[in-house]
C-alpha cells in the first residue's frame, strides 16, 4: 500500500459528485483494490455524495487509508448539516424514498461496503462512514 493518504473535499454543487467519484477512485486504486472493489467503493461513495447534495445542499467528504496489522482499507466519511434523517431504520429499508427515486441509495451503499455507520439527528444533519477492507 502506498503511504498514508487522507484528505477532504467540500460538496457544494452537483458537479462535485463527479469530482468525488474521481477522488474516491484514486484513493481506492492507490490502496490496491481490484477493479470490482473499486467499482463498488465508487458506486457507494457516489450515491452518498449525491444524497449530501440532494438533501442537505452541501457537506464534506473525508477519506483516509487504514493500515492495521492484518488488513488495509479505505474509509470515507460524508457529513452534512442538513435536515437529518428522522427514522434511520425506515431510511435503510430498500424501496423507501423521500425523493421519488428507487429507494436503493442507503441500503445499496451499505451492501457494497464492509462497514456502514450512520448517525443522524433531525435538524442537525447526518454523518455516514463507510469502510472497505482488503487483506494484506
Amino acid at each position: 500500500m502506498s503511504a498514508e493518504r487522507q484528505g477532504e473535499m467540500r460538496i457544494l454543487t452537483e458537479g462535485d459528485i463527479v469530482v468525488a467519484r474521481k477522488v474516491v477512485r484514486g484513493v481506492a486504486n492507490d490502496a490496491g483494490f481490484g477493479l470490482t472493489d473499486v467499482t463498488r467503493i465508487v458506486t457507494a461513495a457516489s450515491e452518498l455524495t449525491r444524497n449530501v447534495f440532494r438533501y442537505a445542499g452541501a457537506g464534506v467528504l473525508r477519506w483516509r487509508n487504514i493500515d492495521t496489522n492484518s488488513s488495509v482499507g479505505v474509509e470515507f466519511v460524508f457529513e452534512d448539516y442538513g435536515p437529518g434523517i428522522a427514522d434511520i431504520p425506515q431510511a435503510m429499508q430498500e424501496g423507501f424514498t423521500t425523493s421519488g427515486g428507487l429507494g436503493l441509495g442507503l441500503p445499496g451503499a451499505k451492501r457494497l461496503m464492509d462497514e456502514f455507520d450512520i448517525c443522524s439527528e433531525p435538524g442537525k444533519g447526518t454523518t455516514i462512514k463507510i469502510t472497505k477492507w482488503k487483506n494484506k
